[in-house]
């Protein structure tokens, strides 16, 4: 059943937790939301049948939440501080945390700004591009999204304009989203990252890179590559779900992290 919390600047964030167990906050990538990041691939019975939670929700602009079409309230910090209110809500003070593309960059975020509310940090869709992804970048895909046509757009930007445009979708307020600027941890930040990460990109992904450089980069990670897919359909692969839940489970059997998550 979705919930809403309210942030600071009066933006109403959706969400909801589904199932028992250890909790796992799922963080959609950009222009999707819960339901079609998360439930609709199976993600919620994968975790619910391994015993966690799902704490899931729609990052602003996104799904249910609120669609602000103002740049400046995509902040960076803000968006995380939209994480942590919906884990303060649904009363888990401390998990593991998935994102997958724009979610997986704030997961990085959320390692580094609070080490202490993320017991293990998986990052999907997000591998060598983290070190190259500039804001260039981002306004070219704003343009590409609020173009009339397709007409002259590179495949990325027909990409990004063509997922903007499914229906219930706000165009506009997902290019403010993406207009707001975003900053990459420096290489010594990423370094003294020590909350254990697994890095998942799919082998044909050409919009995230390889998983390799970014879990290297990392204090405590590793990589996962999962075979054959590009952007669109690692989300879904059981080969994705498979390394995830061998990663969960591994961290707890070593860590008895089971008990040790509220």
């Amino acid at each position: 059943m979705t919930e809403f919390v309210t942030a600071p600047d009066g933006v109403r964030i959706a969400h909801e937790v589904v199932g028992e167990g250890a909790p796992v906050v799922l963080i959609h990538g950009f222009g999707s939301d819960r339901n079609q990041n998360w439930r609709w691939p199976g993600w919620y019975d994968a975790l619910n049948g391994a015993g966690y939670s799902v704490v899931a929700l729609d990052c602003r602009g996104h799904g249910e939440s609120d669609k602000p079409r103002d740049p400046a309230l995509y902040d960076e910090l803000t968006m995380i501080g939209d994480v942590l209110l919906v884990m303060k809500a649904a009363g888990r003070s401390r998990a593991a945390v998935m994102g997958y593309s724009m979610g997986g960059y704030m997961t990085v975020r959320l390692m580094h700004d609070a080490p202490e509310r993320v017991a293990r940090a998986i990052v999907a869709g997000v591998g060598s591009v983290y070190f190259s992804r500039d804001n260039g970048w981002r306004a070219m895909v704003a343009d590409g999204i609020l173009a009339e046509t397709d007409a002259g757009l590179s495949p990325v930007q027909r990409m990004f304009r063509d997922f903007a445009r499914q229906p219930g979708k706000d165009p506009v307020a997902l290019a403010a989203c993406m207009r707001s600027p975003r900053t990459s941890l420096s290489a010594e930040e990423l370094a003294s990252l020590r909350t254990p990460a697994l890095v998942v990109c799919g082998g044909s992904d050409d919009v995230s890179g390889p998983p390799g450089p970014l879990a290297a980069a990392l204090g405590s990670a590793r990589a996962a590559v999962v075979p054959n897919r590009d952007h669109m359909r690692t989300v879904g692969d059981k080969l994705y779900k498979q390394a995830v839940l061998e990663f969960l489970g591994r961290h707890n059997a070593t860590g008895g992290e089971h008990g040790a998550l509220h």
